[in-house]
């Protein structure tokens, strides 16, 4: 039998993190959690964060129906698969 070689594999975390920070990564992001919001209904908003190693989006219910209307229907939760594709 065949003495196997090693595979070595070193990671670029800088260019994951370029990627993960990059405009296009945040404009899916931020479509993706407008259609949730959109979905959930009114009194949902969204606000974007860029943290050093990644992008990110907030989805939060801004009013108080909006609050109830999660708390007792789920609303947001129910939203989710609008932000899929």
């Amino acid at each position: 039998m065949a003495k196997r070689k090693k595979t070595r594999i070193r990671f670029n975390y800088a260019g994951f993190n370029a990627v993960r920070r990059s405009e296009g990564v945040r404009a899916d992001l931020e479509a993706r959690a407008q259609r949730i919001a959109a979905a959930a209904g009114p009194g949902f908003e969204t606000k974007s964060t860029l943290n050093p190693g990644r992008a990110g989006v907030l989805i939060f219910a801004d009013t108080h129906e909006a609050m109830v209307a999660e708390a007792e229907d789920k609303a947001l939760t129910r939203a989710i698969d609008a932000g899929r594709g």
